[in-house]
């Protein structure tokens, strides 16, 4: 998770999951305590897809709900979340049209 300030400046660059070769848990709670902890405004959130497919899977696309509505409810938006391979990355603000707020 890379937390982010007033001005999307990063903060701090947190590894809040380790996973295995084929899965990850994250809870909300893994990603936003440190952000809280750090006074972030809002987090960016990434992680590797080893196989080299960028397309999200089923879960991925869960987790980021998840995230993205306890980032709302906590007022610590999730601007992206980015799958990252070898071969490139899956950013989901991108590919889904997520609106982010301008920058002071």
């Amino acid at each position: 998770a890379l937390l982010l300030d007033a001005r999307h400046r990063p903060i701090a660059l947190e590894t809040v999951a380790v996973g295995t070769v084929n899965a990850s848990r994250l809870a909300p709670r893994d990603v936003f305590t440190p952000a809280l902890r750090r006074h972030a405004v809002a987090v960016i959130i990434g992680h590797n897809h080893p196989s080299g497919d960028v397309s999200p899977s089923r879960a991925d696309r869960t987790v980021t709900a998840a995230l993205r509505s306890a980032g709302d409810l906590l007022g610590v938006p999730v601007l992206d979340h980015l799958i990252v391979t070898r071969a490139g990355h899956h950013s989901f603000r991108d590919a889904e049209g997520w609106e982010v707020d301008a920058v002071a």
